[in-house]
């Protein structure tokens, strides 16, 4: 293990629990304002790959209606704004909806910074990432490929860039990419809705939201 793993881990647990003392008054509001205007729990669970490809369960507030397919990129489906709540759309666009991932990092599942965690069926994603050892290694709430593209960029460029952190992991690099996260997500930077391509599935097409 590199020595800045260990400290990686304890900067992680420090900033998750600072976040979910300072912002819980946040989660709160939110909590309360799904459960008033759409039906279904406030909390969205999926099954996602952690660190050497191990699966746990990805924590988010839950942006749609619970008929939405499940396992379905959002960016993939056909018509996601029939799907997406009126409420949803804010927090999509804001990101307010990863919130709950930092009980995900408290739990040791996830990073701050790290590839963000592929669905257990984006098997090409899956696969472009061990080419370059992205898979052994925790995901994030935000990564580098996060702010060169999210959902604008296919599954190679991704994984490239997830395999680039990999091999840059440190402190300041850390840093840079979290101050960047920032600032992408003022500016709503790679947040895109809707499929592309009609054939488009997520064991061929997914890419990690």
């Amino acid at each position: 293990m590199r020595p800045y793993m260990v400290f990686k881990q304890m900067i992680d647990f420090m900033l998750a629990l600072i976040g979910l003392l300072l912002l819980w008054p946040f989660f709160l509001v939110i909590a309360i304002t799904i459960k008033l205007t759409s039906k279904g729990p406030v909390l969205f669970k999926q099954k996602r790959l952690g660190k050497y490809k191990t699966e746990f369960y990805i924590l988010k507030f839950r942006t749609m209606r619970t008929d939405t397919p499940s396992d379905m990129p959002t960016h993939l489906l056909q018509d996601p704004d029939s799907f997406i709540t009126k409420v949803g759309k804010f927090l999509r666009k804001t990101s307010l909806d990863e919130l709950p991932q930092i009980i995900n990092i408290l739990k040791g599942d996830m990073s701050v910074v790290g590839p963000r965690p592929a669905l257990w069926n984006q098997y090409d994603l899956i696969a472009e990432r061990d080419k370059y050892g992205a898979n052994d290694i925790k995901p994030g709430l935000t990564g580098w490929a996060q702010i060169n593209g999210r959902d604008e960029i296919p599954n190679e460029d991704k994984a490239r860039f997830d395999g680039e952190y990999t091999g840059r992991l440190s402190f300041w690099f850390d840093l840079k990419v979290f101050c960047m996260t920032i600032l992408s997500v003022l500016k709503s930077d790679g947040v895109r809705e809707g499929a592309v391509e009609p054939e488009a599935s997520p064991t061929t097409k997914g890419v990690s939201l």
